[in-house]
Formats: C-alpha cells, sequence, structure tokens
C-alpha cells in the first residue's frame, strides 16, 4: 500500500510565499466578496447582501457576480429596504423570471421573507450564529443554527418554495455536507484582515472552518492536506486542521488564495513545467512529486 501523501515539513513557509506573490486585487474583482464590500459601512445591510451573495455562489465567478447585480437591479438597490418591505406579490413581480443555475426567484424571495423574520427576532445574523455555537456545539453548531433559522418557514400563508430549503444544508444533515456558501458567509463577516470584513467581533476567527468549494478541495488534495475523495463536514474538518498547523489563530487565512489559484487557473490542475517552476508550493504537490519532480 502507498504511503499517504503530505506535504513537506516547509510547507508553511511555502504557503506563505505563495500568499506573499498572489495578485489579491485582480482576483477580489473577479469574487463574489467585491459584491458584498460596497455595504460594509452597515452591518445588516452587509449581512443581507452577504446572504444573498453567497447563496448565489454556485457556478463561475462572473456568473455569480452578474447574478447579484441583477438582483439588486430588480429590488432598487436598497436589500434591507427591500426585506423589510417583502411579501409574496413583491418577489412574484420583481423575481418571477429570475434565474442563476437552479436558483430560482421564488427561492430569493422566500429569503427575503425568512430574513425579515430572522431580523424581527436578533440583532443581527451572528446572535444566530452565536446561539449554535455556545454550550458546546462549536462552529458546527453555528452553521446548523444559521441554516436553521434560514429554513425555518415564517407566520404566515407563504408556502415554501420547491427546493429553498436544500440551499442552506447544515453540517449536521444525513449527507453531512461542507457547506461551503454558509462558511464562506461566515468568513466574510468574522475574519477582519483584507478582504474580509470583520463586523463579527463575537465570533473567533479560530474557530473559523475552510469554505471547500471544488477549487479548494482540488489543490488541498494534491497538497496532501486531505486524504478524503469527497467533499464532506469531514473534509473541510481534515483540511482545516491542517490549515490550523500552520496559523492556529486564523486557519482559514489562505482559503482566498487557494480557491483563486485554481479560479485564475494560475494552478493548471496538470504538471507544466513553465507554471509550475516558479509556483511556491510545487514541492509540496502531488502531481508534481509523482511525475518525477524534485523540489
Amino acid at each position: 500500500m502507498s504511503r499517504p501523501h503530505r506535504p513537506t515539513p516547509e510547507f508553511p513557509e511555502h504557503l506563505r510565499e505563495l500568499a506573499r506573490k498572489f495578485p489579491l486585487e485582480r482576483s477580489l474583482a473577479q469574487d463574489p466578496l467585491s459584491c458584498v464590500r460596497p455595504f460594509a459601512s452597515q452591518r445588516r445591510a452587509a449581512e443581507i447582501a452577504g446572504i444573498f451573495a453567497s447563496t448565489l455562489a454556485i457556478g463561475n465567478t462572473t456568473s455569480i457576480r452578474r447574478a447579484f447585480a441583477r438582483l439588486l437591479e430588480r429590488t432598487g438597490g436598497d436589500l434591507p429596504a427591500w426585506v423589510d418591505g417583502i411579501g409574496p406579490r413583491t418577489w412574484r413581480s420583481e423575481l418571477g423570471d429570475f434565474r442563476h443555475r437552479w436558483i430560482r426567484g421564488d427561492q430569493l424571495g422566500y429569503l427575503a421573507l425568512r430574513l425579515r423574520a430572522v431580523y424581527a427576532a436578533h440583532e443581527s445574523l451572528e446572535d444566530v450564529f452565536l446561539s449554535g455555537m455556545d454550550g458546546g456545539g462549536g462552529f458546527e453548531g453555528g452553521v446548523d443554527a444559521l441554516a436553521g433559522a434560514l429554513r425555518s418557514p415564517p407566520s404566515g400563508r407563504a408556502a415554501v418554495p420547491a427546493g429553498y430549503d436544500r440551499l442552506f444544508p447544515s453540517p449536521r444533515g444525513a449527507s453531512r455536507s461542507p457547506c461551503k456558501r454558509l462558511t464562506l458567509f461566515v468568513r466574510w463577516m468574522v475574519r477582519s484582515e483584507y478582504p474580509d470584513l470583520g463586523l463579527w467581533t463575537r465570533v473567533p476567527a479560530s474557530e473559523l472552518r475552510i469554505p471547500l468549494d471544488q477549487h479548494v478541495y482540488w489543490i488541498a488534495y494534491h497538497l496532501g492536506l486531505t486524504q478524503r475523495r469527497t467533499r464532506s463536514w469531514r473534509t473541510v474538518e481534515e483540511v482545516t486542521a491542517a490549515l490550523r498547523a500552520v496559523d492556529p489563530a486564523d486557519p482559514v487565512r489562505y482559503d482566498f488564495v487557494l480557491c483563486h489559484t485554481g479560479i485564475s487557473g494560475d494552478c493548471p490542475k496538470h504538471r507544466e513545467m513553465a507554471v509550475c517552476g516558479p509556483c511556491s508550493v510545487r514541492p509540496d504537490c502531488l502531481l508534481w512529486r509523482t511525475h518525477g519532480g524534485t523540489s
């Protein structure tokens, strides 16, 4: 049986060097977070924009940003005011034909209804997250509480749209979902280091978990940060533990860099000397090491 692939002992420095050389502003312009940052001066507005942007974070980043821009255009640009005045007639007239991948306008309208109900009971979505995190629930409990609050039906006659609940899985569900979009939202809210927003002050950055999209998973697997063959909550925990060994206080510090190294094509996902040669994490990469490469 072959030995499991692991990064080299020098991996922490290799990862820091990758981040030092990374063109952050180029990738931020392509990231859904760029849609949320204009709302950062007001926490409630940023939370609402962040939930919608992260919920739409399916597919390539260009289509995600276009979908968010369409949502803003159709709702008049003031998402908090739109949420405050939302009703079934409102979303049917404004979002009736809205589509982004498998997400529909009626689902986004219902999400706005849920947000209005949540804010009627809580000052912030951070309060909801903490209600699940406190008392031993940890980060997993926080994500579960947030997902549950967004799924729960409000009072009234509005029917839950088909497929709506699948937008907000819980890490405690039967599928043990990696919950990429909600962990991404929480990262945006918690981390104070640019480009994240740092609007939640009661959730320690040390508790964050990696938003495990397909790009981060592919790179993490080939760097030896996980041996798991599928994306699941267990994979999230395994990759986060490996990154916590690099930075215990901020284990998702390098999430943005790892993600956009895949999105941008900086990593071609095959061994290519012209690209791999200058790459800082080349000595740790499974593709490089199993095809005769040396550090």
